[in-house]
């Protein structure tokens, strides 16, 4: 069986889980025998060819232009970034686009209770004119978009799987072009992103694109629950396919310190959906209490001027510090380094970060309102909004490294079985079921 794969991160090209994500199911689903063509927003007509497991390190390149390929083909590049930069993967994707706090999450899920009902399917032409706005993003959607129908035509595949609203006019246009079955995988709904009504651009690309599609994945309960409670998709092509992770630790061996004293980790978009906010204001009150603990805050994000105001107005100092977005070693860097991970988010749809934090052994606390949550018990979880008993359960993991230390390693024992290799079992239950062909 053959994919074609449209997704808009892929490890060089990462800016968040998504790619993370993408990497995974890729790399599972080679090892199962399916081989994958997958497409990126690069600045050129390429594919990548998946065909053994090594492909999603060395990323093969073909280009759909002859000219090009000759022309790639007889370039020397000095290494790998140069390879990449040809191609157009040497950025950082923008695959999250800035919104703007009109409310509060809190606010959102204690009060919030109209839906958006999309009870008629929007014109395609008319999401390709609408999407046309003043966003850089929106017109990288667009020409991503155009470009499916050219994929389509020239590469031979079984079924169409497609990433997250940013590639469902792909996908689309790619089941329009070839007649092959269309898998839409939702990673996070703009409900999550927004916290309410956001752009209802995007809402419209999620509702035709899931509506369109032949099959759907979501990646938790918490997320198949939204797709159809609050976009009215047909339950019976929902999909429920929990993420895994990544990290490998057979090179790990001990923790290299970065401070004496406990340090405190959150890592993850500094915007919104990920409840920032909340990890500042926990960390203010235990500060009180234990002031040589260190908190970090490792990412970016439309909030991190906020809360780098906000930190310096509670005077937190050299307390609470920020490294900025860090990927590949310095993520594994940070992680050993850390004693507790963090992960507050306000809506989440899974989350791949608290399972990569609790592989290295870290003592690891998540919020309640996570697709993660339904898949992990060695992990203390709270309600978002409840920054009192965030603070109280950050402090007694401080108190008592003991229980700190045995919860990280039921963590890690725990997290050891949630892989990708069956997960991608599931994702080609999925295929099957939606070509009717086996593998």
């Amino acid at each position: 069986m053959r994919v074609l794969m449209f997704t808009w991160e892929f490890p060089p090209l990462i800016s968040g889980g998504l790619g993370t994500a993408c990497y995974g199911i890729v790399k599972g689903l080679l090892k199962k025998g399916v081989e994958v063509d997958l497409v990126l927003p690069t600045k050129e007509e390429v594919y990548f060819p998946m065909r053994k497991v090594s492909d999603v390190d060395d990323l093969p390149v073909k280009f759909l232009s002859p000219a090009k390929e000759i022309e790639y083909s007889h370039t020397v590049f000095k290494n790998n970034s140069e390879r990449f930069s040809f191609i157009g993967i040497s950025s950082t994707p923008e695959s999250y686009i800035s919104v703007s706090e009109v409310k509060t999450f809190y606010e959102y899920f204690k009060n919030y209770t109209e839906k958006i009902e999309f009870r008629t399917r929007v014109p395609f032409h008319e999401i390709l004119n609408n999407i046309s706005g003043t966003e850089d993003i929106f017109e990288k959607v667009k020409e991503f978009t155009l470009r499916a129908e050219r994929y389509a035509r020239a590469l031979n595949f079984d079924v169409i799987h497609a990433h997250d609203w940013l590639t469902y006019t792909a996908g689309i246009i790619a089941k329009s072009v070839s007649g092959k079955k269309l898998v839409c995988h939702m990673h996070a709904t703009e409900f999550d992103r927004a916290g309410g009504s956001g752009d209802p651009r995007i809402h419209n690309i999620e509702y035709s694109g899931m509506t369109e599609a032949d099959s759907v994945i979501a990646v938790s309960k918490y997320t198949s629950t939204m797709v159809v409670s609050r976009y009215m998709i047909d339950t019976a092509k929902v999909n429920v396919v929990h993420n895994a992770h990544n990290i490998d630790l057979k090179d790990f061996e001990e923790r290299k310190r970065i401070f004496k004293d406990p340090v405190i980790l959150f890592l993850g978009r500094i915007t919104l959906q990920k409840g920032p906010d909340y990890f500042l204001e926990a960390a203010k009150i235990i500060l009180k209490k234990y002031p040589k603990t260190r908190f970090v805050m490792a990412g970016a994000g439309d909030m991190e001027k906020k809360i780098v105001h906000k930190s310096a107005k509670y005077r937190l100092g050299n307390k609470f510090l920020f490294t900025g977005f860090l990927k590949g070693s310095h993520v594994d860097e940070m992680f050993a380094a850390s004693d507790v991970y963090v992960m507050s988010s306000v809506s989440e749809p899974f989350g791949i970060a608290p399972l990569e934090a609790m592989s290295y052994g870290l003592a690891t606390i998540i919020s309640k309102q996570s697709g993660v949550a339904e898949v992990i018990q060695n992990a203390v979880k709270v309600d978002f909004w409840d920054v009192e008993l965030l603070a109280d359960e950050i402090i007694k993991l401080i108190e008592n490294p003991d229980i700190r230390t045995e919860l990280g390693e039921k963590g890690r024992q725990e997290v050891e079985l949630i892989k990708w290799d069956r997960a991608c079992e599931e994702i080609i239950q999925v295929y099957e079921k939606t070509t009717g062909r086996t593998l």
